[in-house]
């Protein structure tokens, strides 16, 4: 037995349904004018941060 995403699509290995566009947010509306933010992924926080370059880095 498989599991399918919305609309009975089988999930690509990244989890989402084939198909479908990824969704897309602004950094800035992600981040509300700060330059990090946290991301709980499977109960485990993920430190999203911007840095002096204007890069990203995520860390666990």
């Amino acid at each position: 037995m498989s599991s399918k995403g919305p609309g009975g699509a089988q999930p690509d290995a990244a989890g989402q349904s084939r198909g479908q566009d990824p969704i897309r947010i602004e950094l800035a509306d992600l981040l509300g004018g700060r330059r990090e933010a946290i991301i709980v992924h499977n109960g485990s926080d993920y430190r999203l941060r911007v840095t002096s370059n204007g890069k990203l880095i995520l860390t666990k």
